[in-house]
């Protein structure tokens, strides 16, 4: 960043709008303030942010600055100004923090609030066979997490009684000051005795050293909901890790993955599964006997004349979501055998005969390769 041009100094064209300018100014402000900013320089850096902004945030000194130029401008503007105070006021500008409101969140921004907190959320994650998203089911866990220390209900406190924290007053936050040539800026952050309660123990507790807390395994039952799908969560209220005391539990999340199956795939609420049939049972039809994902049998009739990958359904064997259940699909696969017997070879060449000598349409084949193919003389 050079110590000329102004519009070079804040990285932007000479046609930039009045947002553009801002914006660029209140970036560059948030990176190089002081007491951000520990480079070498940094000060320096500010200033000349600070004195182009000055300028081109202003209609009128920006019109006479785009007129007279960079070195006569600010030529002019010290001769005007000699005199009228040193530092970083003495350059002919006056710093505008209209947009300093971003830079005290910054400094803000991700502190811990005062008062009792909430505990933090968990998020375990479980794997789950097909079937049992299907049908849903009840399963144990093991969830660690902290608990309320028992000794002291989690007040820290052996005697269960809480003093407001003498370092903060009471309000869980601490102020820190620093100065800077433009003036005083604030930090607020959590008090390091109260770690931002507010309150601490009036006698610490001996079995969680008065943090409230103990940490222990529990076995919990989870409902798993007949449809759920992979990668969905499943929110158990209060079963997270523990809250300050007087605040709430966080919650367990449990996300839940959904194994592969041999036989099935599962598509929405539908489910899909293939068998085998020969040539001969295209043709002719049959019935095949299916095994549902719950082990039940249901007979299946293929029609004749099926064609390959056909999906055939079966109603209401598929996903159990919503109270309407989804279907299940079963898609036909047509063999051919790689070998046959003696009998089955002269029955097949009867059939291809058949199909050739068809009449004038040519036969099955025919129909399907668009006609029969003429033989050259």
């Amino acid at each position: 960043m050079g110590a000329g041009d102004y519009y070079e100094t804040l990285g932007i064209p000479r046609n930039a709008d009045e947002a553009d300018i801002k914006k660029a100014y209140r970036n560059l402000a948030r990176k190089y303030h002081p007491d951000v900013c520990k480079e070498p320089g940094a000060e320096e850096k500010f200033k000349q942010i600070n004195e182009a902004y000055s300028v081109l945030s202003d209609d009128q000194k920006k019109r006479q600055y785009d007129n007279m130029g960079h070195e006569t401008y600010t030529n002019a503007s010290k001769g005007q100004y000699s005199g009228g105070g040193g530092g970083y006021g003495g350059g002919g500008f006056s710093a505008d923090f209209s947009g300093f409101g971003d830079i005290f969140d910054f400094f803000g921004g991700g502190q811990r609030r005062s008062g009792p907190q909430p505990g933090a959320d968990l998020l375990m994650r479980i794997q789950i066979r097909l079937e049992d998203a299907v049908s849903g089911m009840d399963r144990d866990i093991e969830v660690m997490h902290t608990e309320p220390c028992s000794a002291c209900s989690g007040s820290g406190s052996e005697t269960k009684k809480l003093n407001t924290c003498p370092r903060c007053g009471g309000t869980g936050q601490m102020r820190q000051a620093s100065h800077s040539p433009f003036g005083q800026f604030i930090r607020m952050t959590p008090c390091t005795q109260c770690e931002g309660r507010g309150k601490i123990p009036e006698k610490m507790c001996k079995a969680c050293h008065g943090s409230g807390h103990t940490r222990v395994k529990r076995k919990v039952s989870v409902h798993i909901p007949a449809g759920i799908d992979n990668g969905m969560r499943l929110r158990m209220e209060g079963y997270g890790e523990a809250g300050d005391y007087g605040a709430h539990n966080g919650d367990l999340f449990i996300e839940v993955y959904v194994q592969p199956h041999e036989r099935f795939a599962r598509m929405g609420d539908n489910l899909e599964t293939m068998i085998e049939i020969s040539p001969a049972q295209a043709v002719l039809g049959t019935s095949v006997e299916i095994e549902t994902i719950d082990k039940r049998h249901i007979d299946l009739k293929v029609p004749a004349g099926v064609q390959y990958n056909t999906a055939l359904k079966i109603n209401g064997e598929g996903v159990k979501r919503r109270g309407k259940p989804g279907d299940l699909l079963v898609r036909v696969k047509i063999v051919t055998p790689k070998s046959i017997s003696k009998e089955q070879k002269e029955l097949y060449e009867k059939i291809a005969e058949l199909e050739g000598n068809g009449g004038s349409s040519g036969g099955f084949f025919s129909s399907i390769m668009g006609g029969k193919k003429k033989t050259k003389k």
